[in-house]
């Protein structure tokens, strides 16, 4: 609401005011507007992954604790991986929040090169060095991101299995009189890698495990998993972005290196 209301009050000054076309024109011809479109994605996706993922770990580690193992050593491991990888996710926010700033940075200035109307600011060797730093590491972050972003995955994929079991209990409850039908149709979270093979139970079986299905905490953390997948996808359209903005602002660096304008 408050960014909408400075641009209105901009677009406002910019065509009531005498004078102040001409520089708002400048103002805005030097406005990288890619990488300003990368940078609000970036910070929305990071955003999305990093505060719907510590919570969905969190709800991970009540619903195994609840239903899936009952002694604490079984599920032990996996617990110190979600507290480790919850530790993470806080750094990955602040360094992507910083990163995405240092690219809007480049940006601008890369975007202020170009433009005959800023001819003041000229490509160095230092200033193309920069660039072709940026877009290397745009390049491993991107690759990077793509195997969280398929990682992330997994989680909705096991969730999705468990929903769909559920369905497939209530369709053979509504459908038949037997219960031993469906009383073997079961969810075993070892067989993704989970838990060890000798976690007891392991596994949810038929009534118990459309039960769990109903309750608030397997509905709110399966929506958590997707929201943060949802996030990963956002961020890695991000960084393809910001790799074609890198890229054309280190070639147009590079082009003014060549014709010899330099500070």
């Amino acid at each position: 609401m408050c960014v909408l209301l400075v641009c209105v009050v901009f677009v406002f000054m910019c065509f009531a005011l005498p004078g102040c076309y001409d520089c708002c024109v400048r103002c805005l011809g030097g406005v990288p507007y890619v990488s300003l479109v990368a940078t609000l994605l970036c910070f929305s996706g990071v955003a999305l992954f990093c505060g719907c993922g510590h919570q969905a770990l969190a709800g991970t580690e009540t619903l195994i604790e609840t239903y899936f193992s009952r002694n604490e050593a079984d599920h032990a491991t996996l617990f110190a991986f979600i507290e480790y990888f919850q530790y993470v996710i806080y750094g990955l926010a602040a360094f992507f929040f910083l990163y995405c700033i240092l690219l809007l940075a480049e940006g601008f200035y890369s975007t202020s090169a170009v433009k005959q109307t800023f001819g003041e600011f000229r490509s160095t060797k230092c200033s193309r060095c920069l660039s072709t730093t940026f877009v290397v590491v745009t390049y491993i972050l991107a690759v990077i991101w793509l195997i969280i972003f398929v990682c992330s995955a997994l989680p909705v994929y096991f969730f999705y299995n468990m929903s769909y079991t559920c369905h497939t209990i209530n369709i053979l409850t509504e459908t038949t009189t037997s219960l031993t039908q469906h009383a073997w149709v079961c969810i075993d979270a070892r067989q993704y890698g989970l838990l060890p093979w000798y976690t007891v139970p392991g596994r949810l079986c038929g009534a118990t495990l459309t039960s769990t299905c109903k309750t608030s905490e397997f509905f709110v953390t399966y929506d958590l998993y997707v929201a943060a997948f949802a996030g990963a996808g956002i961020t890695l359209l991000a960084l393809f972005v910001y790799i074609i903005s890198t890229t054309y602002n280190f070639a147009v660096l590079r082009f003014l290196g060549r014709k010899g304008i330099r500070c």
